[in-house]
Order: C-alpha cells, then structure tokens, then sequence
C-alpha cells in the first residue's frame, strides 16, 4: 500500500457548540431583563407626559396641580407607581415647576431584583 502524505491541518474558523450556548444564555438574558424593564420605561414616558401636561396649564394651587395629575392618571391606565400626593409642585421665576422621583423593583429571579430609579420634572413654558 501506498502511504498518503499527510496534509497540515487547517485552522479551522467558527464557534464552538460552549461557545455558541455560552452566548444564547446571555443574550437570553438580557432579552429577559429588556422584557421586564421595558413597561416600567412606558410608565416613565406617560408620567413625564402627564406632568408636562400640568404643569402646561400653569395650577394657580398644589391643590389644583394635583386634582389636574389624578385627571390625567385616570385617562392613562398605565400610570400605578406614583400619586399627585408623590409630585413635588414649586415655582421658579413665577413658573409652576413640578417634579416626581419613584423606585421601581423589577424581580428577575427568586430573590434577585432589578432596581430602576426614576425621575423627572416638568416646566410651565
């Protein structure tokens, strides 16, 4: 027989199946907490949306500044982590200034929690 020369192996180029699973169980995760964080940046948005609203039609009172927010919380169903008790109502240069700050937990996994700290404020123009 007729020995075959032998060929230099060649590098071989890809993944490897670890390597592969290694990264779908990050991107996994990470697909995991974007889905359990993405309502709570919804609820941000409205709630900044509803105190630029307010403080828009320039309350005379807190107490009016109030009654207005717990109007536009009624409207919008998504608003649950804050109350008009929770806004803070000031005046800059005869300007209604109205600001809000809320933690939010996101539980991930037994007890492992995602901690989002939300805050915002909103000028009379």
């Amino acid at each position: 027989m007729i020995p075959v020369p032998r060929q230099p192996r060649a590098s071989q180029r890809g993944i490897t199946l670890f390597g592969l699973l290694s990264w779908a169980v990050v991107l996994g995760f990470a697909g995991y907490v974007l889905v359990r964080a993405v309502p709570t940046v919804n609820e941000y948005l409205t709630i900044k949306r509803a105190v630029a609203k307010v403080a828009a039609a320039q309350p005379t009172t807190v107490a009016e500044a109030r009654t207005a927010f717990d109007r536009q919380k009624e409207v919008e169903y998504s608003i649950t982590s804050i109350d008009s008790k929770d806004l803070e109502i000031t005046k800059e240069n005869d300007k209604v200034v109205v600001s809000f700050a809320y933690d939010k937990e996101i539980p991930l996994a037994g007890p492992v929690y995602l901690l989002l700290k939300y805050e915002g404020s909103a000028k009379a123009p």
